[in-house]
């Protein structure tokens, strides 16, 4: 048999996420080639919304 469970369970081996040049955060993702967190390798502008609190280069951004 194969191309079960077996096959399946090898799949968290590889990281998803990195370390991101522009924001620092760990939500690089190397697959897709973006960040999650500031949306560095999709668009020039920092991902930002009215109703997020977040940290870039660990300095808050208001």
């Amino acid at each position: 048999m194969g191309k079960g469970t077996a096959s399946f369970g090898k799949h968290g081996r590889s990281k998803t996420h990195i370390v991101c040049r522009r924001c620092g955060r760990r939500s690089y993702n190397v697959s897709k080639g973006y960040c999650a967190a500031c949306g560095f390798g999709k668009s020039r502008r920092i991902r930002r919304y009215s109703w997020q609190n977040k940290k870039f280069n660990r300095i808050r951004i208001v």
